[in-house]
């Protein structure tokens, strides 16, 4: 494999962090406003469970399409070329969610506000489903061989700065804003920056070279075939492993950073200020664990470390919802029940992850593959959790013992996913 020079390494990375961060902003953003400004804008149902849940069944409409992202972009990424793809998914991206800044509300324009909501949410998810997979395969494809899991978690990055910025800047607008200026045009700001990230993104993209193993499959001009149907040959087993050792990611991460600022607030009564900041600083503290991760996944193991890292995760949501409930209304608790295991154990799984899937495929279909298993899986573990967590946080009351078993569950399926992956196929 020909490596690329240390200059052309640094701008793919920047080039992959930077387009996954403003993906990721854009995508979070989404749900970070969902439990606190659309329920009341978009679906003024009169209960706020009701609404609350409609809000979150269009945060979820996000990853239904993610999967026919993953498909669209993967096949053109497999048979054109990875860097174009990116260019189109950022673009994409952008476009629709600075359209939501000035979406007029439910009491302005009636029922068709919501649709066009959850229609420009939809096509966020097609634009998502195509940029994860070509901005990790960029990294992992110019990095070289023995160091590909530190190289393929630098995008994975993207995810902690997205979520730090989304949280961050509602927070910081909520803060500086009274409720109803909040609730009138404050939340618009937050969509309208993401204009301009767009362009800096997309300026970065353009001025990186193709992937070394892309560009090997075109000189050597095999015929690819159709990536989305060649992707199942051989590979049945390693697929439906994959999208099971996905299910805590998905799982944790959206009861940990979007979900648990609904239950805080809502059930809980913290101050809004404080479950943002929390999910932020979790966030920041993630931004260094996520390479430390993948740097250990290159020294001890793919498999063994996301196995160990889907187990702690999983049962941190016990002593972390404990803290929550039990903490009296301190700021301190509610912040270390957020920032320990979303900020570090999270990082376990979300690190390797990218070059887990990234080698589970050949270079032909690879696009496509850890695509489907990324996205596909994510319409369970990801989109429908938000749903899942407040029906079952109905279910019970006073601590959240259904959620809690829910993500323990979650950490099993995922550590035994990734324990058949390492029997199967050698990632050690």
């Amino acid at each position: 494999m020909t490596i690329p020079d240390k200059k052309m390494l640094r701008r793919v990375v920047a080039s992959s962090l930077i387009g996954s961060t403003i993906e990721w902003y854009d995508f979070f953003l989404y749900g970070v406003v969902a439990g606190i400004v659309f329920n009341q804008l978009y679906f003024p149902t009169g209960d706020a469970f009701i609404s609350t849940m409609l809000a979150f069944a269009t945060f979820a409409a996000g990853f239904v399409v993610r999967p026919v992202g993953g498909i669209i972009f993967g096949h053109f990424g497999d048979k054109i070329g990875r860097k174009s793809m990116l260019v189109l998914s950022l673009t994409i991206m952008g476009i629709s969610t600075a359209l939501m800044a000035f979406l007029p509300t439910y009491g302005q324009i009636g029922v068709i506000a919501p649709i066009i909501l959850v229609l420009l949410r939809m096509i966020q998810g097609l634009a998502l489903g195509g940029e994860w997979g070509g901005a990790v395969l960029m990294t992992f494809e110019h990095a070289p061989e023995k160091k590909r899991g530190l190289y393929a978690s630098l995008p994975q990055i993207g995810l902690a700065i997205g979520l730090l910025l989304a949280s961050g800047v509602v927070g910081l607008l909520s803060l500086m804003l009274e409720n109803d200026q909040f609730l009138q045009w404050g939340w618009r700001i937050a969509f309208a920056i993401s204009a301009a990230l767009v362009f800096l993104g997309l300026w970065i993209r353009l001025n990186v070279d193709e992937s070394p193993e892309f560009q090997k499959l075109k000189e050597g001009k095999e015929d690819t075939g159709i990536p989305i149907k060649e992707m199942w040959q051989g590979n049945v087993g390693k697929i439906f492993a994959g999208m099971g050792a996905r299910y805590i990611d998905g799982v944790f991460f959206n009861i940990m950073g979007v979900f648990s600022i609904t239950f805080l607030t809502q059930s809980l009564n913290v101050s809004q200020n404080v479950a943002l900041l929390g999910v932020s600083v979790a966030a920041f503290v993630m931004i260094f664990f996520i390479p430390i991760f993948g740097y250990i996944s290159d020294r001890y193991g793919r498999t063994k470390t996301y196995w160990y890292g889907s187990l702690v995760t999983g049962f941190s949501a016990i002593p972390a919802f404990w803290l929550m409930v039990n903490s009296g209304g301190s700021t301190t608790l509610i912040w270390l029940s957020i920032i320990i295991p979303l900020g570090i154990f999270y990082a376990a799984v979300y690190g390797p992850e990218a070059a887990l899937f990234a080698e589970l495929f050949d270079a032909k279909v690879r696009y496509t593959g850890i695509s489907f298993v990324y996205q596909f899986s994510g319409i369970f573990a990801s989109g429908l959790t938000p749903m899942i967590a407040t029906y079952l946080l109905s279910l019970s009351e006073g601590f959240p013992t259904y959620l809690v078993l829910y993500v323990v569950f979650a950490g099993i399926v995922s550590a035994f996913s990734v324990r058949w992956i390492s029997k199967n196929k050698a990632l050690v």
